[in-house]
């Protein structure tokens, strides 16, 4: 028979300064501070193995391919031959390990500043990454995103920015910037594409920091393309903001047959969520979010720190 709440372990996490969500909690794997952020690998009743940053669920065994298929799959979809792509963070190697699906990726770059969370990830959360650390194709370094891509000479079809939200004072925090995203322009190859993780999108926290992701993204890009998915253990619909240059392909337009083909093509029939169907639900914004996204003004830049929790 299963525990009563009252005999249950909780995990919790706060949404907002009003709103929480729990989870059952049948084991704390690990818990401990990095040099940049407090990690937690959690097994839990309903989500499984479970990686916690900051207080900040950032996946679950359960449903992390929701959110790393939304994240990468769509702009692969979008470019007509990714070679060499970027990844910035992506602890977890679930972010890999869907960028490798595609056997014509020649050189993967993954730059995650926290050594200490990609080598508990390694040990702890092998469904995520799946061996992707040790396809030879990937370059795995630890050191900061923005400065590797203000200093280096390649160039990339494809940059995936895959770290937790823009905190005040938080690790990520500079790459959400114009200036971080003037580093990206200046690295992706002519037809070059940029994907950036976006934070919560739905109707009570869009404006948390989706809205101004999208509007530092359109600042910084000729074009950029806002979308989200619902993953169940964050509790909310999650967004992410494509950056492309004028004139790229069409992207929200593909339609379904189209991208069935190329996924035919390109991974075969590998994927547990994105489809053609699900690629074109994924650009149907809602009315509420059409219209905070055109109405939202506030971008990110170094000196005005978008938040602090």
């Amino acid at each position: 028979m299963d525990a009563s709440p009252s005999q249950t372990t909780w995990h919790t996490e706060y949404i907002n300064a009003n709103m929480f969500m729990s989870v059952g909690l049948r084991q704390i794997i690990h818990s401990g501070q990095t040099r940049y952020q407090h990690v937690q690998l959690l097994e839990t009743e309903p989500f499984g193995r479970s990686l916690v940053l900051d207080g900040r669920t950032q996946s679950t065994e359960a449903d992390e391919y929701v959110y790393h298929e939304a994240l990468v799959q769509p702009v692969m979809m979008a470019h007509a031959n990714p070679r060499h792509v970027f990844i910035a963070g992506g602890g977890e190697g679930a972010t890999a390990r869907e960028v490798l699906r595609h056997s014509f990726v020649e050189r993967l770059t993954m730059v995650d500043l926290d050594q200490e969370v990609v080598e508990l990830c390694k040990q702890h959360l092998p469904l995520h990454h799946a061996g992707s650390f040790d396809d030879p194709r990937l370059n795995l370094l630890h050191e900061d995103a923005l400065a590797y891509l203000e200093s280096t000479h390649d160039q990339f079809d494809i940059v995936i920015v895959d770290v937790p939200d823009p905190l005040e004072a938080g690790p990520a925090y500079m790459l959400y910037t114009e200036e971080f995203y003037a580093a990206v322009r200046s690295c992706l190859a002519p037809g070059g594409l940029m994907v950036t993780q976006s934070g919560p999108g739905g109707p009570l926290n869009h404006t948390e920091v989706f809205t101004a992701i999208h509007h530092t993204v359109a600042a910084s890009f000729p074009r950029a393309h806002p979308y989200r998915v619902f993953v169940p253990s964050f509790g909310t619909t999650w967004g992410f903001v494509i950056g492309a240059p004028a004139g790229e392909p069409e992207l929200p337009e593909l339609n379904a047959a189209t991208v069935d083909l190329r996924l035919s093509n390109r991974v075969g029939n590998t994927l547990r969520h994105y489809d053609g169907i699900t690629h074109t639900g994924l650009f149907a914004l809602p009315k509420y979010l059409r219209l905070a996204l055109d109405a939202e003004t506030r971008l990110i830049t170094k000196s005005a720190p978008l938040y602090a929790v």
